[in-house]
């Protein structure tokens, strides 16, 4: 009863202040999604092809979050199939460029990933905010509501009943009525639906539904995290140590995309919990091509002594028809108020980066104190006039990088994307749906130095990250049994590294519509929902839920026995013979596994013992004797 007289209270007090009257809309559906994030396209495109209404709410008129705001990378080490949808999308963008360019073309050449160990490929935002939107216009059971926000929760008990959004007021960007937008003359809507789902950067509605969250830094001892806290890093060429040249080495042999150096943390670093989050900053489009240069003006507030102090690199990477992606400046210490502040304020954080962005790229093309040679080469760029054409070329979202982080029935910590004691991967989830591969990478989170350090709170563990499984416990908050949280999960600051990733976010939003349509069809909540049959189903779908190096990782029997400890390293093996004592292991832990008895980690160390024996090997292959036992888990002859 008390949320209903809250839920209530708030809305008349929306309604009343607004500046036009507002008649309430009321809108049902089996799934709400807040936020048309790539995660959040994801979840709502799957969940409407599960046969689910879903409603897709976004606080601006752009689809595609920050795929369309400037990241122009795919942010990924691992460059093979992953989840569905995540996979369609990416042929989409190879597909898009090879049609309007050409094969041998230089655009079409920059949009494909290279070989393992090479680059990402690239995509202009324009191109991805197309394709996103096409991937949901062909979706006729997905309405979606732009230029509204999350205002109010209505909760009963462990339920969310119904979300309030409203139109964005001033000084944040309207609705654009388009053929996308339900286009009703209302600032107010009512969302009721039986599971909603938080795709947003900032867990906003996760934080209306007064689920707990957390958004500052753990200690070191919280989770007995190395790199949590407060850390000073620094840099160095060579590995400090065996224990780190084994764990490069070992590194090395995976199937993914190469970083090279170590870090090593300063005795300075203490561990201490604290309130910062890692800096944001906007992916700026900036093109040589003068056909397509706008040039910068000095800004009104143009500070040269502070722009000086500022970081410049890190950060012109390039991008199909002669743009750059400009990643920085970083206005550090700025990104924490974000978090928890209203759009109002967020939309002042927002102008302060970006009017410092374009500051700084009016100061290294004018200022004297700047080479002349180096002035001469930033004058070549301007931003890109065919980007961001009705919101004055700047990208319609800031890069968050970090903000809430819900705490969930399960957290994903440090340890969950190293090395597993006595293992050759990471710790093994029953319960994966997803997986991680992305080194733990924080941005500055202050301005804090020692001698050889890097800025406080920034550290890239190129070598000890691991491919990791995300368990299904992280995206269901405490308390709340509906709400699916697959963007702002549960997982600590340094873990969060390794999951920040729009590949990541694109399979945990897709898993998360799932698990709706699963819970739906079981008539449960996603919270009651046999995690098994989840896990299942994906696998079944093509996503990869466990990280292998082998080319045919996603065969769903080798996916589903990655999550239960059939495996003590990231090499499946399929068409090698299967030794009498891994077939003996493996037949003990399909039996526990059909008396729910399994426990993942005692059974990897296990096979790990009988692999070391080198026993006689039985007429099988591996993968046949997997796929077997999968056949029968499913009665399938």
């Amino acid at each position: 009863m008390k949320h209903h007289v809250a839920s209530f209270i708030a809305l008349f007090l929306i309604a009343s202040s607004h500046l036009r009257a507002a008649e309430t809309t009321l809108h049902r559906a089996d799934l709400v999604v807040i936020g048309g994030t790539p995660g959040g396209i994801a979840c709502a495109v799957r969940a409407a092809r599960e046969g689910l209404s879903v409603v897709l709410v976004n606080w601006h008129a752009h689809l595609g979050g920050i795929m369309s705001s400037g990241l122009g990378v795919w942010d990924t080490q691992w460059e093979g199939g992953r989840a569905p949808i995540y996979n369609e999308m990416r042929a989409a963008f190879f597909a898009f460029y090879r049609a309007k360019y050409g094969e041998d073309s230089p655009q079409y050449r920059d949009a494909l990933p290279g070989a393992f160990g090479h680059t990402n490929g690239r995509y202009e935002p324009r191109v991805a905010e197309k394709i996103f939107n096409n991937l949901v216009a062909r979706e006729k059971k997905i309405t979606v509501l732009k230029g509204f926000i999350p205002v109010a929760v209505e909760r009963e008990g462990a339920l969310v009943k119904s979300v309030t959004v409203r139109e964005c007021g001033a000084g944040l960007q309207p609705a654009a009525p388009d053929g996308q937008v339900a286009n009703l003359p209302h600032t107010i809507r009512v969302l009721r639906g039986k599971v909603f789902a938080d795709c947003t950067y900032e867990g906003d509605l996760a934080a209306l539904a007064k689920v707990p969250y957390h958004v500052a830094r753990e200690s070191r001892d919280e989770f007995g995290e190395p790199h949590a806290g407060i850390v000073f890093m620094k840099p160095v060429s060579k590995p400090p140590d065996a224990e780190a040249a084994q764990l490069a080495a070992l590194h090395e042999k995976l199937n993914l995309r190469k970083f090279p150096g170590w870090q090593i943390r300063l005795p300075e670093s203490t561990g201490a919990a604290d309130d910062a989050v890692q800096a944001c900053n906007y992916r700026t489009m900036l093109t040589t091509n003068p056909a397509n240069r706008v040039p910068v003006s000095q800004p009104a507030n143009y500070d040269p002594y502070f722009l000086k102090t500022l970081e410049v690199f890190s950060g012109v990477k390039s991008i199909p028809n002669d743009k750059f992606g400009w990643n920085r400046p970083q206005l550090v210490g700025r990104q924490t108020a974000y978090v928890e502040a209203d759009w109002t304020e967020r939309q002042r954080i927002m102008d302060e980066h970006w009017e410092t962005t374009l500051g700084l790229l009016y100061f290294l093309q004018h200022d004297p104190t700047v080479p002349e040679k180096v002035r001469a080469a930033w004058l070549e760029y301007g931003l890109a006039k065919d980007e961001f054409t009705d919101n004055g070329h700047r990208p319609y979202e800031i890069y968050v990088r970090e903000a809430r982080r819900i705490r969930g029935r399960a957290i994903y910590t440090q340890h969950d994307a190293m090395l597993a004691h006595g293992l050759g991967r990471a710790p093994v989830h029953t319960d994966s749906i997803a997986v991680t591969e992305w080194y733990m990478d924080s941005h500055s989170c202050t301005l804090a130095r020692v001698p050889g350090s890097m800025e406080e709170g920034k550290a890239m563990l190129h070598q000890e990250t691991f491919p990791g499984q995300i368990p299904y416990r992280c995206l269901l908050p405490q308390g709340v049994d509906n709400l699916l949280v697959p963007v702002c999960l549960s997982a600590t600051h340094v873990a969060w590294g390794t999951v920040r990733l729009e590949p990541v976010f694109m399979q945990t939003g897709e898993s998360a519509a799932f698990a709706a349509a699963l819970a739906l069809k079981h008539k449960t909540t996603p919270a009651a929902l046999d995690p098994d049959l989840l896990v299942r189903s994906l696998c079944k779908a093509g996503s990869m839920v466990s990280f292998f190096n082998d080319k045919d990782a996603l065969t769903p029997a080798l996916q589903y026995f990655g999550t239960k400890g059939f495996f003590t390293d990231y090499d499946a093996r399929l068409n090698e013979p299967l030794s009498e004592d891994v077939r003996a292991i493996w037949q003990r832990g399909f039996a526990q596994l059909k008396q729910g008895a399994l426990h993942p980690i005692k059974l990897a160390l296990a096979v790990h013992a009988a692999e070391a024996k080198n026993s006689s090997h039985t007429s099988q292959r591996r993968g046949d004797y997997l796929l077997q036992l999968w056949k029968e888990l499913n009665n399938q002859p």
